[in-house]
Formats: structure tokens, C-alpha cells, sequence
């Protein structure tokens, strides 16, 4: 059984090697794709398809002892260096790394706690076009897993600014990835498993305010990356079912652009999610074609029209051309 897309998935190529868990996607003007790895750091992914890794080496985390971090998002700092959330098994927190060249790179915490409270594992780190931190936090349960269920809504979102790091809004839905509109006063989230996507008014002094619901999502759909094209359509992708949805964040419509799913493998997946039984298993064993459980979206190229997907399951990155042009993110010229 199929299903009718406005992308098609014989365009699809790959780039990148070897990866490990590429989960975040970045792109520059410069032609690189920068990528989470789970090895411990960044990998850059030149457009010739060159990889050159930063990172690695054991790093003191609070609660786990010492270990390699565990990238979940990344972003793209202005001097070049990186912010990394830590997805840690019992702990979290941002750390930053700074690369000279590709052989030296220095590992140090960022930022560790919030409102006198340590970081759980930490989701997403976002920059936007203001020079504000936003930091996603999925839930508080640990392990993560007890939280892939709708009835609970304890995920959170940080702010860091000038005036410090602060919880911003709390109680979401497994609070996945954030992306704030260019003119800096809107900000909008994805909520994985209470399948719908949220914005705030972004007041003066940097506070959120005015919840509200975006779009809500049925079969297959648990939204996870977020970015938004240049006719001001958010683009965002899901786990589990390798689906990417264009949503009108005015009017709430939705359109299937990609999807590459095992039917029958998602009615599985549904069903534990309506019995609130659904486990590791739900999200490692994704049977697809082609795709391996995407999880982000990046445009890139000259005119922003290649769409980029991280993955939870792959070892390189899925492209495919399209007639959108994304949005110039923050980060955009922070290499060129």
C-alpha cells in the first residue's frame, strides 16, 4: 500500500560516510553540512562529500562519570565553535567545543543547570537571528522512554540570554525542536508525542506568552525536526513513519510532502502508542526503503532549495531537490 507525496523518493541521494547517529542537521553558505555524531562531537561534511569529525575524547558528566558526549542538536556558534546537547542516560547540560583544526579539539561544559537545577538529557540547542539561546528539554522521566506516551507533558524549553539562562515554558509534550521567525517574535516547538506543534509570542524581554496550538497530527506523524521555507510554511519531519509535513502556522493545514514507511510495521507502532506501551523498540527497528528514521530538516545550497534530513539510524545524510527555498538561518555565513 502506498501513499500519495508531493516529494518524490527516487530523488533522494545520500552524502556523508560512516556517521553515527546523525540526528541534527546545519547547513552554511559555504557548502557545508554540519552534523551530530554520536562518537562524541560534530562531523562537517564538505561539498565534495569529505568528512572531518570534532570531538571525541572523555568528558566528566555529572551524574554518568565519565564518557564521550552524547549529541542530540547542535548549533553553529559565530567564531566557529559548537554547542552540543548532551542526551545523556541520567544527565544532560550543553557543552561547547572549540576547533582549531581538525586534529585539536577542547570539550568544556556550557551550560549545566537551570533555576539552580541540573540539566536532564538535553534534546535541542538553537540560535536565532537575535543571538539567543533556546534549549529544548523532552521530559523529565528517566529513562526518556517512560515519556513516549500523550498523557504526559513535563518537557520544558530554556532560554539564555543576557540576563542568563531561565525555564521560558514548561509542561509540553516531549519538547523536541525549536525555530523562532526572523523578525524574533514568534517562536514555535514541536510537542514528539503529543503529536502537535506550538508557538509563543516572544514579548521584549525575551519571555514567552500566548500558547498556542499550531497543528495536530494523526497516524505516523510524530513531529520532530522544525525549519520554515521562505513563503513562511513551517517544514517538519517525523520519527518513526520517515514523513516530512509542510504546515500552514496560520490556517493549521498540513500537507504530506515525503514519507518512506512500512505500513503495516506502523500500525504496530500505533497501537503501543494508543496503549501507551511504546519503547525503544517502536523507534530502533523503523522499517523503510530508502530512509532510516529521520529526525531533522536543513535547507541548503546557493538558493536554499536541498532539503537535508538527519537521521536516527543511518550513517550519512538523505538530499533531495525541491521547488522551496528555505530560510537563511542565523548561522548561514558563520563559515564563508
Amino acid at each position: 500500500m502506498s501513499v500519495t507525496t508531493k516529494l518524490d523518493l527516487h530523488a533522494l541521494t545520500f552524502i556523508g560516510r560512516e556517521l553515527v547517529r546523525p540526528e541534527c542537521v546545519l547547513a552554511t553558505k559555504a557548502g557545508n553540512l554540519y552534523v551530530s555524531d554520536f562518537r562524541g562531537g560534530v562531523s562537517q561534511i564538505t561539498p565534495q562529500g569529505e568528512c572531518h569529525f570534532f570531538g571525541g575524547g572523555e568528558v566528566e558528566h555529572p551524574t554518568d562519570g565519565k564518557g564521550i558526549l552524547k549529541p542530540n542538536g547542535i548549533c553553529l556558534n559565530p567564531d566557529g565553535s559548537f554547542l552540543v546537547a548532551h542526551l545523556g542516560e541520567q544527565d544532560g547540560g550543553i557543552y561547547q567545543i572549540d576547533r582549531d583544526n581538525y586534529a585539536e579539539t577542547q570539550i568544556t561544559p556550557w551550560l549545566m543547570e537551570v533555576d539552580g537545577n541540573p540539566l536532564p538529557p538535553c534534546n535541542f540547542i538553537y540560535l536565532d537571528h537575535q543571538g539567543r539561546y533556546w534549549l529544548t528539554v523532552s521530559t523529565r522521566q528517566i529513562p526518556r522512554a517512560k515519556a513516549y506516551r500523550s498523557d504526559i507533558q513535563d518537557g520544558f524549553i530554556v532560554l539564555v540570554d543576557d540576563k542568563g539562562p531561565r525555564i521560558v515554558a514548561d509542561n509540553i509534550g516531549y519538547t523536541n525542536e525549536v525555530f523562532v521567525s526572523p523578525d524574533g517574535k514568534t517562536l514555535y516547538v514541536n510537542a514528539t508525542f503529543s503529536r502537535e506543534t506550538l508557538k509563543f509570542d516572544i514579548d521584549a524581554d525575551n519571555n514567552l506568552h500566548n500558547r498556542t496550538l499550531v497543528a495536530t497530527f494523526g497516524l505516523g506523524i510524530y513531529p520532530d525536526g522544525l525549519t520554515m521555507d521562505t513563503q513562511g510554511c513551517l517544514w517538519i519531519s517525523s520519527i518513526v513513519s520517515n514523513s516530512v509535513v509542510r504546515v500552514n502556522p496560520i490556517t493549521g493545514e498540513t500537507e504530506l510532502m515525503l514519507q518512506d514507511v512500512d505500513l503495516e510495521h506502523l500500525k504496530w507502532v500505533e497501537q503501543a502508542y494508543l496503549e501507551n506501551n511504546m519503547g525503544r523498540p517502536h523507534l530502533d527497528y523503523v522499517k523503510s526503503s530508502q530512509l532510516q528514521n529521520i529526525s531533522s530538516l536543513a535547507f541548503s545550497g546557493s538558493d536554499l532549495s536541498t532539503i537535508n534530513m538527519g537521521c536516527l539510524l543511518g550513517d550519512s545524510i538523505a538530499q533531495m531537490p525541491s521547488e522551496f527555498h528555505g530560510i537563511k538561518p542565523s548561522h548561514w555565513l558563520f563559515d564563508s
